[in-house]
C-alpha cells in the first residue's frame, strides 16, 4: 500500500471520488425532497434537477438547477487548481481532470452511475484550456437561448472546444481532450436517440 503515499496517487484518488459527489442529487434531496435518480431522465446533473423539481416548485427549481450546476464546475475547477498548486506534472494534471470527469459520470457513491459530465467537463477544461472553455461557453450559450434544448447545446459546445483546441493548440496531445469529449458525447447517446425520434424535450 506504500504506492498511497505518492502525491500523485493521493490526487488521482481524490478527484475521482470528489468528481463523483452527486450535488443534484443531493441538493434535490435536501431542498426539494426529490430524488431525481427516480425522475426525469434519472441523470444527477443541473438540467434534470430543473426539470424534476420544477414540476413543483418553480422558482426552487432555478436556484437548485444553478446551485447544481456551479457545485458540478466547481469540483472539477478545485481537484485541477490544486494539482497546479502543488506542481504537478502536466500529464497528472490531465489526467486529474479526466478522473474528475469519469468521478461524476460513474459515480462510486451511485454504483458507478452518474450524470453526464457537462459541467464537471467544463470545469476542468476552464482551468486547463480556458480560451478554448470561453468559446465553448459562447456557442453553448447562443445554441442554448436559440435551440433550447440542453443536450444538443451542450455537445456543439463541446464540438466547439474540441476544434479550438487543434486550431489554437496544434501540438499540444489532445488524447485527455478527446477522451473526455468521449465520455461526455458517450453519455449523451440516449439523448441521441431522443433527439431523432423527436422526444427530446426543450428547456423552456
Amino acid at each position: 500500500m506504500d504506492f498511497l503515499y505518492n502525491l500523485n496517487v493521493q490526487f488521482y484518488l481524490a478527484a475521482y471520488l470528489i468528481g463523483g459527489i452527486p450535488f443534484g442529487l443531493i441538493l434535490a434531496k435536501a431542498f426539494a425532497g426529490v430524488n431525481i435518480k427516480e425522475a426525469g431522465s434519472q441523470s444527477i446533473g443541473a438540467t434534470n434537477v430543473l426539470r424534476v423539481v420544477k414540476e413543483t416548485n418553480p422558482k426552487l427549481a432555478k436556484k437548485l438547477g444553478a446551485a447544481t450546476l456551479a457545485l458540478d464546475a466547481l469540483k472539477g475547477i478545485a481537484v485541477v487548481v490544486a494539482a497546479k498548486y502543488f506542481e504537478l506534472s502536466d500529464s497528472a494534471q490531465w489526467l486529474i481532470a479526466v478522473l474528475a470527469v469519469l468521478g461524476h459520470c460513474y459515480s462510486p457513491y451511485l454504483w458507478f452511475e452518474g450524470g453526464k459530465g457537462v459541467a464537471t467537463g467544463m470545469g476542468v477544461m476552464a482551468v486547463m484550456l480556458p480560451i478554448e472553455t470561453a468559446i465553448a461557453l459562447l456557442v453553448w450559450l447562443v445554441a442554448a437561448k436559440t435551440i433550447r434544448i440542453s443536450s444538443l447545446s451542450s455537445m456543439l459546445g463541446l464540438a466547439a472546444l474540441v476544434v479550438a483546441s487543434f486550431v489554437l493548440h496544434p501540438q499540444m496531445f489532445h488524447v485527455p481532450v478527446l477522451f473526455i469529449a468521449f465520455i461526455l458525447f458517450y453519455k449523451h447517446i440516449p439523448n441521441f436517440i431522443r433527439l431523432i425520434k423527436g422526444e427530446e424535450k426543450r428547456v423552456v
